[in-house]
């Protein structure tokens, strides 16, 4: 597919067909990255990244607090 740019207030843009959008997932609130490689454009849509509960965030820190227990309370002693 070859695609122009096309002028956007002081920008310039690539249209992006419904097709490709509905392939990729992504929508107008997505967050794409940009990056070169070989004198290529990438875009590509941002990696999501999964928000923990504080149930799941209580559970981690429990886990790091029995795993190092006697180094944080050595640490406590300095």
């Amino acid at each position: 597919m070859v695609k122009k740019l096309t002028k956007h207030g002081n920008s310039w843009a690539v249209i992006i067909d419904k097709p490709l959008l509905k392939l990729l997932g992504i929508n107008e609130k997505s967050k794409l990255e940009l990056s070169v490689a070989n004198g290529n454009l990438i875009i590509k849509p941002s990696a999501k990244k999964a928000k923990k509960s504080a149930s799941e965030i209580d559970k981690i820190a429990d886990r790091i607090m029995d795993k190092y227990e006697a180094v944080f309370k050595k640490l406590a002693k300095t």
